[in-house]
C-alpha cells in the first residue's frame, strides 16, 4: 500500500494538489486542470467535434479529423517544450482511439465510447478502494503527509477519506448515468455537450473540495510535524 500511495501521492503533486505547499483553493484547482492549456487540451478537440458535427453530421471523418488534429498539435507543442512523453502523448492517443471507433462504426455516438469505459473503471476502483478500508484519496494525502498509515488509525480521517473517496466515484459514475441513455438513443449533441458540461465544470469543484477537506485534517502549523513522523514501512 506504500507504494501505491507514494504513486497516487506523485500523481497529485504533478496536477498541483499537495497540501503541504500552502497554495490558495484557487492556485490549486487551476494547476490541477493544467492553467489555460490544459483547459484548452481538455475542452477544444471534443468541442470542435461537436460543433463540426452539429453543422454537418456528413461526412463523420470530417469531425474527427479535425477533433485528432487538434489533439495532435497540443501534443506536438507539449514534445516542443520537452514535456514529458507520456503527458504529451496520452490525450492524443485517447482521442485517436476514440476516433477510429466512430469511424470504425460509421456512428458519432461512438467517438464517446472510451470514455464510458475510463468513468467506468475509475469510479469502480474508487468505490472499491473505499469499502475495503483503503480509500485512494486517503492513500494520496497520507503519502503526501507523511502519514501513510496513519489516517487509517484515526476516525475523523478515515470518515474523511472514505466519504471524499466515495464523492469521486459518483462523480464518475454520475457520467455513465447521464451519458450512457443519450449514447443509445443516438443523440450525439446532447451526448458531447453533456461531456464537456459534466467534465471541468465538475472536476474542478471536486478538486477544491479535496484540497480544502485535506487540509482541514492536516492544519498547517502541524505540516512539519507531520512530515517529520517516519512513515509505518509496512505495505
Amino acid at each position: 500500500m506504500q507504494s501505491l500511495g507514494a504513486a497516487l501521492g506523485g500523481a497529485a503533486q504533478r496536477l498541483g494538489i499537495d497540501p503541504a505547499s500552502g497554495a490558495s483553493t484557487g492556485h490549486v484547482v487551476w494547476r490541477a486542470m493544467g492553467g489555460w492549456r490544459g483547459v484548452l487540451e481538455s475542452v477544444l478537440p471534443s468541442a470542435a467535434f461537436l460543433v463540426i458535427y452539429t453543422l454537418r453530421p456528413e461526412p463523420l471523418w470530417l469531425s474527427l479529423v479535425v477533433s485528432v488534429g487538434l489533439a495532435a498539435v497540443f501534443s506536438v507543442i507539449r514534445l516542443l517544450q520537452r514535456s514529458p512523453a507520456a503527458s504529451a502523448l496520452g490525450g492524443l492517443v485517447a482521442v485517436a482511439v476514440a476516433a477510429g471507433l466512430a469511424l470504425w462504426t460509421g456512428r458519432g455516438q461512438d467517438n464517446f465510447v472510451p470514455g464510458f469505459f475510463t468513468n467506468a473503471a475509475y469510479g469502480t476502483v474508487l468505490l472499491v478502494s473505499a469499502l475495503v478500508g483503503w480509500a485512494l484519496i486517503g492513500l494520496a494525502a497520507g503519502f503526501l503527509m507523511g502519514d501513510v498509515r496513519g489516517w487509517r488509525q484515526e476516525p475523523r480521517k478515515r470518515r474523511a477519506f472514505f466519504w471524499l473517496t466515495i464523492a469521486w466515484a459518483a462523480l464518475f459514475f454520475a457520467r455513465l448515468a447521464v451519458q450512457l441513455p443519450l449514447y443509445f438513443s443516438g443523440n450525439v449533441q446532447a451526448l458531447g455537450t453533456l461531456k464537456l458540461v459534466m467534465g471541468l465544470p465538475l472536476f474542478a469543484p471536486m478538486v477544491a473540495l479535496t484540497w480544502l477537506v485535506v487540509r482541514a485534517l492536516y492544519p498547517a502549523g502541524r505540516d512539519a510535524e507531520a512530515v517529520a513522523e517516519p512513515s509505518d514501512p509496512a505495505s
